[in-house]
């Protein structure tokens, strides 16, 4: 039924990198939403209200901010569409995880109102008599909500969106809250024990726990998450596949959005190279990275001495002697300064995010290592952030 829905109301459904694309997606996921929820919202309440289960009230009403939050997600999806203008040259896409925080401000304030109705319920107790209208309507918003969960999963996995799959991670929330109901009134039918407000907290804390998780979700790609390591490996081997690139680093990914990523890299290049042919082959790869990964990339290229047997064979020794302090680290811009009582290795080393040696202490054991080698060799090392984690060694051509 998804693959029905995706092809009758989303024109060229194959082309998710189109922001109009993404849009129809976010439009379809929201509009099914809203009425999915509305509908369970308006029965939940009504059954609540003629049999006084604040549980299922509480469900109701938890539907209800489900219904507001696709509303949420429908407006920031559209916004997020609008194309980049002279105040915002980047787009408007993180608006889709805007709409994201302010769907978990919603799921807070509306799951601390529950809590606080269902101790007053605890407090003071109505029992309840269990219906065959009850026990449907919460047997039926399960399955709905279990469809609702794969629906919003798919969509949000097609088009890579976070807002779409905190929505699916909601709807299973809410058959696992709704379910918990459902498992209290048949304890309630069968030992007369009631349990309808204790359920009703438990519905609130669910909900609150929602909330967090869609918080935590939109508020790391805002603060500026580290890129997904599956891009990450892709651009490196898309990099080391072109003719004449023979290693790169300091890969830094900045996203403005899904799929609205800036770049740059530092590539190295043989020095014997012509300057206007290595400029022309860096002009190929970045319209490359536009068309192939949707990916503004800058490029600065490194000019690396590759006809010198002794440079490059040094060059090796050092990188192998730097991995044995710690698998991800990776030297760059490796160059000899020859002189008459001792020759100066001059590099570049980058560290990942995290690393807790200083940069200080770090040159003093690579130095200390480099005089293994040869004790007239002196180090000077400056240390640098690898943005980016990728299993692709940069000296991997070199």
């Amino acid at each position: 039924m998804t693959r029905l829905l995706i092809k009758w109301f989303i024109k060229d459904h194959t082309e998710t990198k189109l922001p109009s694309v993404r849009e129809a997606y976010g439009r379809l996921g929201s509009t099914i939403g809203i009425l999915a929820n509305l509908l369970l919202c308006t029965t939940k309440i009504g059954v609540g209200f003629l049999f006084h289960s604040i549980a299922i009230l509480a469900d109701g009403f938890n539907n209800l901010s489900d219904a507001g939050s696709s509303i949420v997600t429908l407006v920031g999806f559209k916004l997020s569409s609008k194309p980049a203008d002279e105040d915002h040259p980047f787009g408007h896409a993180r608006i889709e995880y805007i709409s994201g925080l302010i769907i978990s401000f919603i799921i807070f304030i509306l799951g601390f109102e529950l809590i606080k109705s269902s101790i007053n319920k605890i407090l003071h107790p109505d029992p309840i008599a269990i219906t065959s209208p009850m026990i449907f309507v919460l047997v039926f918003s399960i399955l709905l909500k279990l469809w609702l969960s794969y629906f919003n999963h798919k969509l949000g996995k097609i088009i890579n969106s976070s807002t779409l799959k905190a929505t699916a991670v909601d709807s299973r929330n809410d058959v696992v809250a709704t379910s918990a109901i459902l498992i209290a009134m048949i304890i309630a039918y069968f030992t007369n024990i009631q349990l309808d407000g204790y359920m009703g907290v438990f519905v609130g804390l669910f909900i609150l726990y929602s909330g967090y998780g869609i918080l935590k979700d939109t508020t790391s790609p805002l603060l500026g998450q580290a890129p997904d390591a599956e891009l990450v490996r892709e651009l490196g081997y898309s990099l080391l596949s072109y003719n004449g690139i023979l290693g790169f680093h300091d890969l830094v990914l900045h996203s403005y959005g899904p799929n609205q990523y800036f770049a740059s890299v530092h590539v190295e290049v043989s020095s014997e190279e012509a300057l206007l042919s290595c400029h022309d082959k860096l002009d190929i790869i970045e319209r490359d990275f536009k068309a192939n990964f949707n990916v503004d990339l800058v490029i600065h290229p490194d000019p690396v001495v590759i006809s010198d047997p002794e440079t490059m064979a040094l060059r090796y020794k050092v990188s192998q002697l730097i991995q044995t302090l710690h698998p991800n680290l990776s030297l760059h811009d490796f160059r000899v300064v020859l002189g008459t009582t001792h020759t100066n290795l001059i590099f570049d080393v980058a560290v990942p995010a995290g690393f807790k040696t200083s940069p200080k202490d770090l040159a003093a054991q690579i130095d200390a290592l480099v005089k293994t080698i040869d004790n007239t060799y002196y180090t000077v090392i400056t240390v640098d952030m690898n943005y980016t984690s990728t299993s692709i060694s940069s000296e991997s051509k070199v």
